[in-house]
């Protein structure tokens, strides 16, 4: 049962990380349901977590 805080840890980040990726491409989230945001605000979320997380992959490499 030691998995659920490993899991629970993990699902904090990421909301973490989401909400961060939202603040910097000026997207208002909000802590829960999100269902209002367009399609537009939802993909540069998306985008902006994928960004940063490549450049994290990439300044591992170095």
């Amino acid at each position: 049962m030691g998995n659920d805080n490993n899991n629970n840890s993990s699902k904090k980040g990421l909301e973490q990380f989401k909400m961060e990726a939202a603040n910097e491409v000026g997207v208002n989230l909000k802590q829960g349901y999100n269902g209002d945001l367009t399609a537009r605000q939802a993909g540069s979320i998306g985008g902006q977590m994928v960004k940063k997380m490549v450049e994290s992959y990439e300044q591992k490499l170095s």
